[in-house]
């Protein structure tokens, strides 16, 4: 059997914790996190396993405003009343499950899903260097005055990204 992407369930939320721990330690989210996105959006919450083994890695994408970014570790409350694109606020992948091109397919399941329905473009912050990684994938940099003291927070490589689509 090989690793596929499939959607995300209840019972996938520690092994995508565990992903996140290890894919982002200087950008810790709790638990409370990833099982609020998947409540407000199933649609976009995706993980990497083999059949209904452990998730090896994650997507998480929901809809949200331009130009903006939810704060890190934070629960949010709702999707925004008239958001306007498809916001990807994770991929990860277990360093074990790394290096074998799985990216790609989730990456453009997302565009073809957020296409289909209706939405203009996936906007992201890129972290830890990621830039080239994701202009790969067809996002493109984008000036973010507006957001400049949240992508602060994010540390001092991050860079708000769009693909239009």
């Amino acid at each position: 059997m090989t690793l596929q992407w499939r959607s995300m369930r209840p019972t996938d939320i520690d092994a995508v914790v565990e992903v996140a721990r290890l894919s982002f330690p200087d950008h810790f989210e709790d638990r409370a996190c990833f099982q609020n996105r998947l409540a407000l959006y199933p649609r976009g919450c995706f993980v990497l396993a083999e059949g209904e083994g452990a998730a090896r890695g994650y997507l998480i994408a929901y809809p949200w405003k331009a130009e903006s970014a939810p704060p890190l570790n934070t629960v949010i409350e709702g999707l925004p009343a008239q958001p306007d694109l498809i916001y990807l606020h994770d991929l990860a992948l277990h360093p074990e499950a790394r290096g074998g091109g799985v990216t790609g397919a989730i990456v453009e399941r997302l565009a073809e899903q957020a296409t289909e329905d209706g939405w203009p473009a996936v906007a992201l912050v890129a972290v830890n260097d990621a830039v080239g990684f994701w202009s790969r994938h067809g996002f493109v940099e984008q000036p973010a005055e507006a957001m400049a003291a949240k992508l602060a927070s994010y540390g001092a490589d991050a860079r708000y990204m769009l693909r239009p689509l």
